[in-house]
């Protein structure tokens, strides 16, 4: 496949492309973050499911190149077509493999459903090639749907409050204004789907796997991504299906914790911040949301990306000879910066006027559309996106 030129391609909250030298700056960036703000060493070996983007992706690349860890990852990715770009996380795992064998770093990616039995026992059978146990299990699943791994029922998730209809303002950005949206209240069955999806169902069942197959370290620990979000956001968000299928998550935390830390070992859910991601931007409302408070907390100098949050929640909770702290609920909050009362009150007053005539400049919302597009290697800093590049890659 010849060098080709790659732009954007936005269709509602989706970039249809992505460029691989940008995706590659970006994982560049997150490994100059780790090792500036970290040890260095202290971590064996890291299971990482969902470690392409996002959460999953900081986690992956913080574990290794900030603690010295190997690594299996499972993602779901697409490589490049005839027609069509391979995805952003694609792409990110190159340059990370790429990275890893550079430093003398182990790392195994596994591509496919990360729902079933299959891609869990390659996952351990990657474990057990490495040599050494699992020392930390991050769950950074974000899928819109699940099929059952005993069946052929496929559950779906949806974004939608519980006991009655909403009325929300989202952002448009093919046309960048706000516009109403009515968000019809999820039954009885949408519920259980979402928490199918996004519970903790799955989480339990690659403790389980993994604690069978004898490939996790007797102080394993394990932890899963969470939010929790503002009064604004509660109705679709914490008050909605999502928040059914978190409430599950926690539970699920709970339950694992009292197994592992049996043996030294624990389970926690950490909430973190609000974030530009894939995922987030599907939510109605969030983008707004965000834009708002990417204003405040730039201003107040607590604004924190992906990998910054991540490093955090290593630096002060994950890191080895770490006791995470814990709220009244058993979840670690790297939150706090976000919903500090006086971020909260001021995201409310901005809130309260935004409109179509000052949505660009009463929030950041350019931040928040670079955000988006960096998320697929666009608008990154010292990338020349006049030059062609190679779409065709390899994870090795």
């Amino acid at each position: 496949m010849p060098p080709v030129m790659i732009t954007p391609r936005i269709r509602g909250f989706i970039c249809t492309t992505a460029h691989p030298e940008g995706c590659a700056a970006n994982v560049r960036s997150l490994m100059d973050l780790a090792r500036k703000n970290t040890s260095g060493k202290g971590l064996g070996t890291v299971l990482v499911i969902g470690s392409s983007t996002g959460f999953g992706l900081s986690s992956l690349v913080t574990a290794m190149f900030g603690y010295g860890a190997d690594a299996v990852g499972v993602c779901f990715e697409r490589a490049a077509s005839a027609d069509k770009t391979g995805t952003a996380g694609f792409y990110n795992l190159v340059e990370v493999h790429r990275q890893a064998a550079a430093a003398g770093r182990r790392l195994t990616t596994i591509n496919g459903d990360a729902f079933s039995h299959s891609i869990k026992n390659q996952a351990v059978a990657a474990i057990k090639a490495i040599g050494k146990p699992i020392d930390l299990v991050i769950y950074s699943l974000a899928s819109p749907k699940r099929k059952d791994p005993d069946s052929d029922t496929v559950w779906a998730s949806t974004l939608k409050p519980l006991d009655r209809d909403y009325a929300a303002r989202t952002v448009d950005f093919d046309s960048d204004t706000l516009k109403d949206v009515i968000l019809q209240a999820a039954t009885p069955e949408e519920k259980i789907g979402t928490i199918k999806v996004m519970g903790g169902e799955d989480w339990k069942l690659w403790i389980e796997a993994l604690s069978a197959a004898g490939v996790l370290a007797p102080t394993c620990r394990t932890v899963a991504y969470s939010y929790i979000g503002s009064q604004l956001t509660k109705a679709i968000y914490r008050g909605g299906t999502i928040g059914a299928a978190k409430d599950h998550l926690e539970a699920t935390a709970r339950e694992l914790h009292q197994r592992l830390s049996a043996t030294g070992g624990g389970a926690w859910v950490s909430v973190n911040k609000a974030l530009v991601t894939q995922a987030s931007s599907a939510i109605p409302l969030v983008p707004l949301y965000i834009a708002l408070l990417y204003k405040v907390m730039k201003a107040r100098g607590t604004h924190e990306e992906c990998g910054e949050q991540i490093v955090r929640l290593f630096r002060d909770h994950l890191a080895p000879g770490k006791t995470p702290v814990l709220d009244e609920q058993h979840r670690i909050r790297v939150d706090d910066w976000e919903l500090d009362p006086a971020v909260q009150s001021e995201v409310t007053r901005l809130w309260e006027q935004v409109n179509n005539d000052n949505l660009t400049t009463i929030g950041d919302y350019a931040g928040y559309k670079l955000a988006f597009l960096r998320l697929f290697g666009f608008e990154v800093p010292g990338v020349d996106y006049a030059e062609p590049v190679e779409l065709e890659a390899a994870l090795v």
